[in-house]
C-alpha cells in the first residue's frame, strides 16, 4: 500500500509532461512567423510527431530504466556502440547550439527587463555593431557561467523556479487581458480572420512559398521538444501501460488547444503588419512587441490615454524578468548536465582522457570548458558574420530548431531494431504489431527529415547561403567529428 502511494498519478503525471515541454513564447513565435496559419502545423506536428514518438520513448525509458547514460544508452541497447557514440554527440550539439541561441536571447531579455523595450540593436560600441556586441556579452556570460558552474555551484538553477511560476502566471495573464480586450473591442480582432485564407496563408513574407511554409514543421516541432526527458519517470507512473498513453494524448490536446488559443489570442491586441511587420521586430523580440502591445490596448481599454504605453512597458518588463530567470537557471543547469551524462554515459576508452576527468567537485570542468570555448566561436563567427538583427536571430533559431529536432532522428530510426530486440525486459509496450511499428516509424521520421530538409533547402533557394550553413552546421559539424573520435578510439574497444 506504502509503495503504490507513491506512485505517479495519472493527474500528476499530465501536469509533469506539460510542464516539461509547454512553452508560452512558442505561441508568440508562431504568430510572429506564420500568423493564424500556424496553428495548422501545430496539430500535423502534434498527430504526426508528439504523440507516437513520445509512446516510442516510453518504450524506451521503460525497458532502459535504470540506464544512466539516456538517450546513448537506448540507442546502445538498440543498435550499436557507433550509431550511440555519433548519435548522442549529434544530442550534445543541440545543447550546444541551444546555448548559442538562448544566451543570445538572453541578452535581449536582459535589455528588456532593464529598459522596458530591447534595446539591443542600439549597443554599438566602438568599431562593434550592435550584434557583434551581443555576441561579445554573450560570450562573457559563457565563460562565467562556465566558471560558476564547474566549481559545483549549481545552487542557482533553483532560480528556475521563480522563472516557471512567472511563465505560467504570465500565460494566465496573458489569456484574461486579451479576454479583456477582446470584450473592449466588441469581439473584432486586430488581426482579422477572413475565411479558411487566414489559416493557410502566412502575413509573413518570408513564408510565402511551399518551402518556406513546410519548413514551419520544424518550428512547430521545436515546440513539441523534450519528449526524451518525460519518458524516464514510467518507472515510477501506476499503472504505465494504460496511464501513459492516456496522459500524452490528454497533453497532446491540451497543449494544442493551449498553442491554438495563444495563437488566436495573439491577433486579439495585435495587428501583423502594423506591428509584427516592422523591421526592427525579430525572433528575439517579438514576444515583447506582443506583449508591449497588449498592454497598450489594455490601457487604452481602460481609457489611460498615454497611460497606457507605460503599462505596454510594465508587461514587457515582468516578461523579460520571467525569462531572465527562467534562461538563468537553465543556462547553470545546461552548461554541465548534456556534458556530464554524455561523460558518464559513452565507453571512457572512447573519449581522450581529460575530457572525462572529473574535478574535485564532480564536474567534467575540462569538458565543459571545451563546450564553452565551441560555443563562444559559433557565437562570434555567426554575430560578425555581417548580417542583420532580424537575420542574426533567424540564422540562431534555426540552428537551434534544426540541432533539437536531428536526435530524433536516430531515435526514432533506432525503434525498429529496439523492438527486435530478444531477452528485454518490456514493462510497458504500446506498438505491438510489426507491420505498425515500421509504418508509424517511416511516417514520424520521414516527417521530421522534411521539416529539417526544407528548413536548410529554404535559404539555399533564397540565395541565402550564410543562414543555410549555420543550419545545418550543428548536426553535421558534431556527426562528423563524434564519427572522427569514434574512429580514432575505435580499436580500443576490442
Amino acid at each position: 500500500m506504502n509503495s503504490q502511494s507513491k506512485k505517479i498519478t495519472y493527474g500528476s503525471l499530465v501536469l509533469m509532461i506539460f510542464s516539461a515541454i509547454f512553452g508560452f513564447s512558442n505561441s508568440m513565435t508562431a504568430f510572429y512567423q506564420m500568423g493564424y496559419s500556424s496553428i495548422i502545423w501545430y496539430i500535423v506536428a502534434a498527430v504526426a510527431f508528439f504523440l507516437p514518438s513520445a509512446l516510442m520513448f516510453a518504450e524506451y525509458g521503460a525497458t532502459f530504466k535504470e540506464a544512466k547514460g539516456g538517450i546513448y544508452s537506448w540507442l546502445k541497447g538498440s543498435t550499436n556502440e557507433k550509431f550511440a557514440f555519433i548519435g548522442t554527440f549529434i544530442w550534445l550539439a543541440a545543447w550546444v547550439v541551444w546555448l548559442v541561441s538562448s544566451t543570445q536571447f538572453f541578452i535581449v531579455a536582459v535589455s528588456t527587463a532593464l529598459f522596458g523595450s530591447d534595446k539591443t540593436q542600439t549597443w554599438g560600441f566602438g568599431p562593434f555593431n550592435s550584434n557583434q556586441v551581443v555576441g561579445i556579452l554573450g560570450v562573457l556570460f559563457i565563460l562565467l557561467v562556465t566558471f560558476l558552474a564547474s566549481r559545483g555551484i549549481d545552487k542557482i538553477a533553483k532560480v528556475a523556479t521563480f522563472g516557471g511560476i512567472f511563465a505560467f502566471g504570465i500565460t494566465i495573464l496573458f489569456s484574461l487581458f486579451s479576454i479583456i480586450v477582446l470584450i473592449a473591442h466588441h469581439g473584432v480582432l486586430a488581426q482579422g480572420i477572413t475565411g479558411i485564407k487566414s489559416f493557410t496563408t502566412s502575413p509573413n513574407h518570408n513564408f510565402q512559398s511551399p518551402i518556406a511554409i513546410i519548413s514551419f514543421l520544424v518550428y512547430a516541432i521545436f515546440a513539441y521538444g523534450g519528449l526524451e526527458t518525460t519518458s524516464g519517470v514510467i518507472g515510477s507512473v501506476d499503472k504505465p501501460e494504460k496511464t501513459y498513453p492516456k496522459a500524452l494524448i490528454t497533453v497532446m490536446i491540451l497543449m494544442t488547444l493551449f498553442y491554438l488559443i495563444l495563437i488566436v489570442m495573439c491577433g486579439i491586441s495585435t495587428n501583423w503588419h502594423s506591428v509584427m511587420g516592422k523591421s526592427s521586430v525579430d525572433l528575439a523580440n517579438c514576444e515583447y512587441v506582443l506583449i508591449n502591445n497588449l498592454g497598450i490596448e489594455v490601457g487604452k481599454a481602460f481609457g489611460l490615454g498615454t497611460a497606457a504605453l507605460g503599462i505596454g512597458k510594465l508587461f514587457s518588463h515582468i516578461t523579460a524578468l520571467s525569462d531572465v530567470l527562467t534562461g538563468l537557471g537553465a543556462a547553470f543547469v545546461m552548461i554541465y548536465s548534456p556534458v556530464k551524462s554524455f561523460v558518464l554515459g559513452s565507453d571512457s576508452r572512447l573519449l581522450p582522457k581529460k575530457i572525462t576527468k572529473l574535478n574535485d567537485k564532480g564536474m567534467p570542468a575540462n569538458a565543459m570548458w571545451l563546450q564553452a570555448l565551441v560555443v563562444s566561436l559559433i557565437m562570434l563567427f555567426v554575430a560578425f558574420g555581417g548580417k542583420a538583427a532580424t537575420q542574426f536571430y533567424t540564422i540562431l533559431t534555426d540552428m537551434m530548431n534544426v540541432s533539437s529536432s536531428a536526435p530524433y532522428l536516430f531515435l526514432i530510426a533506432a525503434f525498429p531494431f529496439f523492438k527486435q530486440k530478444q531477452n528485454l525486459d518490456r514493462p510497458f509496450v504500446f506498438y505491438k504489431n510489426k507491420k505498425v511499428v515500421w509504418t508509424v516509424t517511416s511516417i514520424v521520421w520521414l516527417v521530421v527529415a522534411a521539416g529539417i530538409v526544407f528548413t536548410c533547402v529554404e535559404p539555399i533557394l533564397s540565395h541565402d547561403y550564410m543562414t543555410a550553413f549555420w543550419t545545418a552546421f550543428g548536426p553535421i559539424f558534431f556527426g562528423v567529428v563524434g564519427w572522427i573520435l569514434y574512429k580514432r578510439s575505435e580499436a580500443k574497444l576490442d
